[in-house]
């Protein structure tokens, strides 16, 4: 239609599909061994030898032609077998001495001869331009121009947003209530009309906090980039618009959410503080947010882009939230940085960006002096004059203190650089965007294929990776693997069970009415028969797959299921396997670990473990996998192929040893014609062994349709067409059929797709019969159900043979979980050196920076505060660890719930339990050489009951503290995204009330009742803090004395005197008898007491913290069982939804499970 030429790779094509292709090539090992019309192609390869079955597609012949020889499922024509191509190299030598390929050669070189290469690249240039769209370069690969491209990309990022109102809903929700948090927090700093010294702390302290929050929750973006990428690399291959076009259409699309999130948090975070009261300072407050919020955000784009892996990306983002909040000015004043320090300084922006929030707010304000240096009892008629205030930037004799001045000397800010510092943060925002786009244009594709086996180191084949796959076993040797050598396959067979179901309803609610999927389905399996479940897409064949395996937990199923006319017993579950269509395998293990696993846990209790492990390996013989059964699952291109995952599917479930039913969802999907005629081979072979199977399949070949004995079909609305035996050739299907439609099956037509032409499931076929009335008034319909109350009549008499063992929900012991995912994620992390990698280099590098930030430290005033600050900086380590820690479990999460606990392989919490202990141990590891880098760099005492304690508290409790924070945020989330948000959210929380950035003092009381208590940080910060501090005195700098003159006639000494006495502290100069030199502190206790932190409170706070730990451990297993278990939500609790009646139309009928609605086709009418 479009004169375009289509170079088409399709799977399981069906004979009306090849035969729409002109041309058809066939390819062995890499080796062409046919070119030429698809119409002669199955000619040429008879001509050979090979033998087509009547009912076989052309494709599915042309595939099995590749098979190995030693596999092959051809047959061959008598005479032949001596001269039948055997391997790649013999068909291509056949194929280039064949004269179809002399006559492909004179065609190739007519052609030539016809169409010159130079009039072929000018016409095809031609073409080209005529559809480049005007402005686009003739060289380039894309259609549309780059602007457009931008356009078209916007659009869709609207819709996106739009469509993910989850997460728009969470960041909104997270900037809203952390606004009122920190509003609330700092609540009215200082009265309206009058600032003093005490609130100037606490203002630099809700500015710096306000930063923190916009970096943390900026990385987020890591995990958004890093769910996007795949689709926005996949589209480039596909020539559709440049990656950086993605990238610069996120600016525009995001802006506006994130622009209405600054305006929640400045409006909150300024006015309920009561900070400068002046429209001018409001809007610089929220310009310098947001500008600062968006150069975060495309920093951890940019982040995100360099990176391969969302590990190793929030690994390099969690230390650059690090480095920027440690050089931003606030935890260590800019005159005291050192100098190695001082060219990140420049580079941060944060650094500008609180510059510009401090210095506006400070700008022309005078603040009172809260604390005159000296006062109390005795110095009550002394003058101001002789008196100073103990703030950064007083000047002695004077009881207001500038604004500009305290900035200055205690950060070195100036009201004269703030609109200076907003254009730098512009430019570096800029400059941002620009490294994003450019970098975005080199993202190479994801690695794709399957076809990489990985295996354990010394198990590699000695053939390799090539012809990996062995031929799957025979009837026979199925039937002795299973049942033993020499057992009477029909008295197996006879003893059985069988399962049958009747009468079979399922309706779900559907937007406030129901919905039919099942209605009055009915029918049975026997041992030894391959049933197949068929219809068109939205039948409801998984659905009826699900309802008959009890994994339905929604809606209301009724009718009858019963096994040999039995109610179900206890042990149905365990008695049957179910291989669903996704194959989800844990990635770090081999194929044999895998099945083991599944061996150990799903087999009963009193079968030995070597017995176990010895059918593992019958399995693995039968089902070919023999030779990569040593090879990791892996992932997409470095791992297990389609088919070897299907297989390895099979495997789960076979070692479970199903001895009533095994049901299979579509597991053709996705495989060639010979991959699918593997597995359905061997489907078979199981069937003939005695085991009875459920199969959904979805438009098979005629070939694979004939290995079923018999058909369910479905139609829309979950309605029976067909239920009834196959017979050969599909004659018993096919009478009924050509009966009722009065079109005859033609001898080469595929009986599968024939018939759901017939009831109009095809992509273009039609009816105005409705099968579902043709079928209940049917003979057919009659005699299915007679056989199915015949079945009823007879099995009540056979014997039940329950095993007890298979009445319990989980086949192994606790303990016994315990002890095999303790073994599968020990696996699973020393296998996973990308994980691991991002974790030391978390610790060791973010360590490594506060450490030689802080290096050398002294005996100064400042020195305490800065110890106090570095423990606050070292704190933010953890929220990139709990952030890569989620990235790194959901995977297993994912799991255990699509697979392992429908299949009740082990119960949720040993999971939970093992997975929390080993970040626990491997985290303690990371914190070893974090405390390392960390503690001696900065010279701290190396005393035992100290350096000794840190260790302890920071490495060994710490950890264990949040890794279990970590996981429960993760387990009662949908996703890791929404995790991250929640975390960044949380984490901040406990940082802003643990008693740093607001003194407790000046907390309100709801506050410094609840949370200051209730903050875990608090007593971290306490035990931690403490132990860099005690026992060192203090030895004031020159900026930090405190220079007053005492009055005439008087020494320092004597004017001072009292006051130290109560207050303490030092003077330098006794004797002086002007400018008096005071420190107020002779340790650094006296130091942090202000804080409320105590040496003799350490061991209280290790308790506490051990609370926490305990508190944690229990909320991650009563939020997983709430959130994933039970699946309850807070909005179902509450009933959210009925609080907002429904708009209903006034010419709506009331909707019940009986009444449709028009548009609704699934409805049901009575």
């Amino acid at each position: 239609m479009m004169n375009n030429s289509a170079l088409v790779c399709i799977y399981q094509a069906g004979e009306n599909i090849y035969q729409l292709f002109d041309k058809a090539t066939v390819l062995y090992n890499g080796k062409q061994i046919y070119f030429g019309p698809a119409d002669k192609a199955v000619a040429y390869f008879q001509d050979m030898g090979w033998v087509k079955p009547p009912r076989m597609t052309s494709a599915e012949f042309l595939t099995s032609v590749t098979v190995d020889f030693e596999n092959r499922t051809l047959d061959i024509k008598p005479g032949y077998e001596d001269k039948v191509p055997k391997s790649g190299a013999e068909f291509e030598q056949r194929w280039l001495e064949s004269e179809e390929y002399q006559e492909l050669l004179r065609y190739y070189d007519d052609y030539q001869a016809r169409h010159p290469a130079d009039e072929t690249r000018d016409r095809f240039e031609t073409a080209k331009r005529q559809v480049l769209q005007k402005g686009q370069r003739t060289k380039s690969q894309f259609t549309v121009n780059y602007w457009h491209q931008v356009w078209y990309c916007m659009m869709r990022g609207f819709q996106r947003v739009k469509g993910d109102s989850t997460y728009t809903k969470v960041y909104l929700s997270s900037f809203i209530i952390k606004g009122l948090i920190i509003g609330s927090m700092f609540h009215k700093i200082d009265r309206k009309n009058q600032s003093t010294t005490q609130g100037a702390y606490s203002r630099g302290g809700l500015l710096f906090y306000v930063l923190i929050f916009a970096a943390v929750t900026s990385l987020a973006e890591i995990a958004n980039s890093f769910a996007n990428r795949p689709i926005v690399v996949k589209h480039k291959t596909y020539s559709m618009y440049h990656i950086s076009a993605e990238s610069l259409q996120e600016i525009i699309t995001e802006m506006p959410i994130k622009f209405l999130a600054i305006v929640l948090l400045a409006v909150t975070t300024y006015w309920m503080p009561l900070m400068k009261f002046t429209a001018g300072a409001f809007f610089q407050y929220f310009l310098y947010l947001f500008t600062c919020q968006q150069c975060m955000s495309f920093i951890f784009k940019f982040v995100a882009t360099m990176t391969k892996d969302g590990t190793t990306a929030h690994a390099v983002g969690g230390l650059a939230v690090l480095m920027f909040t440690t050089a931003c000015g606030f935890v260590i004043p800019i005159g005291e940085m050192h100098h190695w320090m001082r060219w990140f300084h420049y580079l941060n922006p944060l650094t500008y960006t609180y510059e510009s929030l401090m210095s506006t707010e400070f700008h022309g304000r005078q603040m009172l002096c809260s604390n005159l240096v000296p006062n109390g009892a005795g110095y009550e008629n002394v003058p101001v004059a002789n008196k100073i205030c103990d703030a950064a930037g007083s000047v002695k004799g004077r009881k207001y203190v500038s604004g500009d001045a305290y900035v200055q000397k205690n950060y070195h800010f100036a009201y004269k650089h703030a609109w200076r510092d907003w254009g730098v943060n512009v430019v570096w925002t800029a400059g941002y965007i620009m490294f994003n786009v450019i970098a975005s244009e080199f993202l190479k594709p994801l690695e794709g294929g399957g076809d990489l086996l990985l295996y354990k180191r010394g198990h590699m084949p000695n053939f390799g990776t090539e012809n990996a796959d062995a031929k799957t076993a025979s009837r026979e040797e199925m039937m002795e693997a299973l049942n033993g050598p020499g057992v009477d396959l029909k008295k197996v067979i006879a003893e059985k069970d069988v399962f049958t179901w009747n009468n079979l309803d399922y309706v779900i609610p559907y937007d406030g009415a129901t919905r039919q999927l099942l209605c009055n389905v009915f029918g049975y399996v026997q041992p030894g028969k391959m049933t197949a479940l068929m219809g068109e897409s939205g039948a409801g064949k998984t659905t009826l797959l699900n309802v008959l395996a009890q994994r339905v937990n929604m809606g209301t199923v009724t009718g009858d299921m019963l096994v040999n006319a039995k109610p179900l017993p206890q042990s149905f579950n365990r008695s049957c396997g179910y291989v669903a269509q996704a194959d989800n395998h844990m990635a770090e293990l081999s194929v044999r670990e895998s099945l083991r696993f599944a061996a150990v846990l799903r087999q009963p209790a009193s079968v030995p473990i070597a017995e176990k492990y010895d059918y593992v390996e019958k399995i693995l013989l039968l089902l070919g996998m023999q030779n990569y059964a040593e090879a990791y699952v892996g992932k997409t291109g470095r791992g297990l192929n389609v088919e070897q995952r299907k297989k390895l599917s099979i495997g789960v479930e076979l070692v479970a040893r199903p001895a009533l039913l095994l049901f299979l969802d579509e597991p053709t999907s996705g495989l060639d014609s010979q991959s699918a005629w593997s597995i359905v081979q061997f489907m078979r072979a199981l069937a003939d062994s005695g085991q009875s199977i459920l199969c959904t399949i979805h438009q098979p070949s005629a070939t694979l349709f004939e290995q079923f004995d018999r058909l369910l079909l479905l139609k829309k609305g979950g309605r029976m067409v067909y239920f009834g035996d196959i017979g050969p050739n599909s004659s018993t299907m096919l009478s009924y059929f050509e009966r009722e439609s009065g079109v005859k099956c033609g001898v080469s037509e595929n009986p599968a797709e024939y018939i759901l032409n017939c009831i109009g499931a095809g992509a273009t076929a039609s009816t105005s019969a409705d099968w579902g009335d043709l079928w209940e008034k049917s003979p057919e319909c009659a005699k299915a159900r007679e056989e199915v109350e015949e079945l009823h009549r007879t099995l009540p008499s056979k014997p039940t043979n329950e095993d007890p063992e298979l009445c319990t929900k989980f086949a192994a012991t606790y303990p016994v979980q315990l002890k095999m995912l303790f073994k599968r994620t020990n696996l699973q992390f020393w296998r996973s050196p990308v994980y691991l990698r991002a974790k030391f280099f978390e610790c060791i590098a973010c360590a490594l920076f506060v450490g030689l930030s802080y290096v050398h430290l002294n005996h100064t005033l400042g020195a305490a505060q800065e110890a106090f600050a570095s423990v606050f900086m070292l704190l933010l380590i953890a929220v990139a660890m709990v952030n890569q820690m989620h990235v790194f479990a959901f995977p297993s999460r994912e799991l255990y719930e699509v697979r392992e606990a429908a299949s009740n392989t082990f119960h949720w919490s040993a999971l939970l339990l093992m997975h929390l202990l080993f970040e626990i141990i491997w985290s303690v590891a990371c914190q070893f050489f974090c405390w390392v880098c960390y503690y001696w760099p900065a010279y701290y005492s190396g005393r035992a009951s100290q350096a000794g304690f840190f260790w302890f508290f920071y490495v060994l409790i710490f950890p264990a503290y949040y890794c279990s924070y970590g996981l429960w945020i993760l387990y009662m989330s949908p996703d890791v995204p929404s995790a991250s948000m929640i975390n960044s959210n949380i984490f901040a929380a406990f940082l802003l009330f643990c008693g740093i950035l607001q003194p407790r003092e000046k907390m309100p009381a709801f506050w410094r009742r609840l949370m200051y208590k209730t903050s875990p940080f608090t007593y971290v910060v306490q035990a931690l803090v403490t132990c860099l501090v005690h026992n060192k005195k203090v030895v004031c700098g020159e900026h930090e004395l405190l220079r007053m003159d005492p009055p005439s006639g008087q020494t320092c000494a004597s004017y001072l005197q009292k006051y130290k006495s109560e207050q303490g502290g030092y003077i330098r100069n006794p004797g002086a008898t002007s400018d008096c030199e005071y420190c107020p502190y002779t340790v650094q206790d006296d130091v942090v007491r202000k804080y409320n932190i105590h040496w003799g409170q350490r061991w209280r706070n290790f308790g506490f913290l051990w609370a926490y730990i305990i508190f944690n451990v229990f909320f991650m297993l009563f939020c997983y069982y709430i959130m994933r278990v039970k699946v309850w939500s807070l909005g179902g609790l509450l009933n959210i939804k009925n609080w907002i009646p429904k708009r209903k139309d006034r010419h709506e009928k009331d909707t019940t499970i009986f009444q449709a609605k028009p548009s609704d086709k699934n409805m049901v009418k009575k």
